[in-house]
């Protein structure tokens, strides 16, 4: 009979509690970045699937010309009705555009870094034109690129400097805060110019801002494509975030027509996107109420932001049947607390003293957020 061997570390014991501690830890850190590697994975191909889907159909369905320019709108509507939230007309537009823009990961679904279970591979033609795509390597792409930072370089139209800046996220390793900043800054002109272009490229990659897990998970795309609410994933002990837990609750206490809807709202004007801290529905004044927090001093550029978002729900939003959107923004410095109400244009008197009315008055408010600032 075998004796059965015994495994240990050579230059630790196994019974080291240090050692068992950096083990589980070790263990921990290695599998839950693969795990946020593997989800943000299939929120891109779900996205790049989808656009090749409606660019599909837009070219070939036999009963197209039924929807015409609303398509888009239509296709967000059954979703909606599936129970698939957070799809709207502009999200589909931008899946689209993603799919024109790389329209080779189609011929690396199959591959077994990337492979997809054969019902949704029997819908999916492979065929492609055998046109040079200049691109880093799809599976490279599609498995180190965020679809936060796709999102931000689908706008760019000239596929080198396109390139250049998928190379630059893959071996720095980019925040998308980083990849906005360096692309506003004209990293890639830059380069261009620079007499010593592979010093610039160093010194940009040495004090770049980094991506990490946290962030991915942090990122509304993730924790829509997962079906959490975005308290799940942010941390409890931020501020803004205690501060919105508490106002969520506090305006719904007050009963008072007020109906939730959405927290870090997601809205797309033309090809950038925002997130507004609070959206409620008010039953008796008809109306959105949009709520935005700072954990700041007051600027101005905070009142010229909500106002986007109210022209925003004014346009695109509000019904024929509705008030005008009514913004709330909370600015705090220290124990200074600057509360104003953002009215829009809102020229109905009657409905101005039912808001006034209606509405938590801003001392309730102030002291909602000093307590959140103690």
């Amino acid at each position: 009979m075998n004796k059965i061997e015994k495994h240990s570390t050579p230059s630790r014991k196994v019974n080291d509690f240090a050692f068992l501690i950096e083990n589980i830890y070790q263990t921990h850190e290695y599998l839950n970045v693969h795990a946020v590697k593997s989800v943000n994975i299939c929120l891109t191909l779900r996205n790049f699937l989808i656009g090749y889907h409606i660019l599909e159909y837009e070219q070939n369905g036999n009963d197209r010309a039924k929807y015409g320019d609303k398509l888009l709108e239509n296709i967000a509507k059954k979703l909606l009705e599936k129970g698939l939230k957070n799809v709207s007309a502009a999200e589909l537009s931008r899946f689209r555009q993603f799919y024109t823009v790389y329209p080779q990961i189609l011929g690396t679904l199959s591959q077994k870094s990337l492979k997809l279970p054969k019902q949704i591979l029997g819908t999916v033609s492979q065929e492609l034109q055998t046109t040079d795509y200049l691109s880093v390597e799809p599976v490279k792409l599609v498995s180190n690129i965020p679809f936060s930072h796709i999102a931000e370089l689908i706008k760019i139209d000239d596929p080198l400097k396109r390139m250049f800046y998928e190379t630059e996220i893959i071996k720095g390793t980019w925040s998308v805060r980083e990849l906005r900043r360096q692309i506003n800054t004209l990293f890639y002109e830059r380069t261009g110019l620079s007499k010593n272009p592979k010093q610039l490229i160093r010194s940009i990659r040495h004090a770049s801002e980094q991506l990490n897990t946290k962030d991915i998970m942090k990122s509304p795309f993730t924790y829509e494509f997962l079906g959490l609410k975005s308290k799940d994933v942010v941390y409890e002990s931020d501020l803004q975030q205690a501060i919105m837990d508490n106002l969520e609750g506090f305006l719904l206490e007050m009963g008072n027509g007020f109906c939730f809807e959405a927290r870090h709202k997601k809205i797309l004007i033309e090809d950038e996107y925002f997130f507004i801290d609070l959206v409620f529905y008010h039953r008796i004044l008809q109306c959105h109420i949009l709520v935005e927090i700072k954990v700041d001093e007051f600027k101005h550029e905070h009142i010229g932001q909500l106002n986007v978002y109210l022209e925003h729900y004014k346009r695109n939003v509000m019904t024929p049947n509705d008030n005008p959107p009514v913004g709330i923004l909370l600015v705090t410095n220290k124990n200074n607390t600057l509360v104003e109400y953002a009215k829009g244009t809102m020229d109905n008197i009657l409905f101005v003293q039912k808001y006034l009315l209606e509405l938590p008055n801003k001392e309730e408010l102030i002291n909602l957020v000093l307590e959140d600032n103690k």
